[in-house]
């Protein structure tokens, strides 16, 4: 019969049906990176399927990045746990688009609900290409050209001593990307910079360089451009990383959240 997708607002996100994780068929994969295109996030439930089954999932969209800082599972390297609790209550709370630190960063990520909150925790995601043609033409006009330095230092770099930051950083040198980028396959421009993993843009005072991301971020948390997804233990949530950025919310406490992603290995960003 196929998959079929429910849109979840006129731009972004759909809930997606005849999905079977864990017997991926050709067909149902081609159907879903239509999909994932079209949508930009993808939401499919009640999928009670193994960890490893998980990870053959994914790479039937591509490699798996092994993540160089975030908990992972030693059994699954290819796993990353994002567990809030109340001594961690910031996981993944602030907007930005994963591993941009990356020279070449994901493509996409998959997410799986492991333990989910009676109430909070939800994700938001943003459509960073609605919020690119919302900005005043001025502003596109002054970014469209423009590169951001992204860094992991002021994120995972603060967990590290100064002996083992400095080897990260030989490993993972600052990445050079454009603050608008181009969508491979869609030919999209979305602001692709966040708070998280970017020092500075290129060719601009380090003042118009707040400013700038500072508008640009202000344009991500716009509510228009703007999805919500209420997490179910086993329900998971693909987005392209290309094309939104994503928050999570940390309004749920004392109760904890724990959820674990697959990432698929993308491109340099042009």
């Amino acid at each position: 019969m196929g998959i079929e997708c429910q849109p979840v607002t006129g731009t972004l996100g759909a809930e997606v049906t005849g999905v079977d994780m864990a017997n991926p068929t050709d067909t149902m994969i081609d159907e879903l990176k239509k999909a994932w295109l079209d949508h930009k996030v993808l939401i499919v439930r009640d999928q009670h399927i193994t960890t490893e089954e998980h990870i053959a999932f994914g790479r039937r969209f591509g490699e798996l990045e092994v993540h160089p800082f975030a908990t992972g599972r030693k059994d699954h390297p290819e796993i990353v746990k994002i567990k809030s609790t109340a001594e961690n209550r910031y996981a993944a709370s602030n907007w930005h688009s994963d591993v941009t630190w990356r020279q070449e960063p994901s493509m996409g990520s998959i997410l799986r609900g492991v333990v989910i909150p009676p109430v909070g925790g939800d994700t938001t995601f943003a459509d960073a290409a609605a919020a690119y043609r919302r900005l005043p033409e001025a502003v596109r006009e002054e970014v469209d050209d423009l590169f951001a330095i992204h860094d992991f230092t002021n994120t995972f770099g603060r967990r590290l001593s100064p002996e083992d930051r400095a080897e990260k950083q030989k490993e993972f040198p600052p990445a050079r990307h454009p603050v608008i980028r181009t969508h491979p396959d869609t030919g999209e421009r979305s602001i692709y910079t966040n708070r998280a993993f970017v020092s500075h843009i290129e060719g601009v005072t380090a003042e118009r360089s707040d400013q700038l991301l500072d508008i640009l971020e202000r344009a991500i948390m716009t509510p228009s451009v703007q999805m919500r997804v209420r997490w179910d233990v086993d329900t998971f949530v693909f987005w392209d990383n290309r094309a939104v950025q994503h928050q999570a919310a940390n309004d749920f406490w004392p109760e904890t959240r724990h959820v674990e992603r697959v990432t698929v290995v993308g491109e340099k960003p042009f």
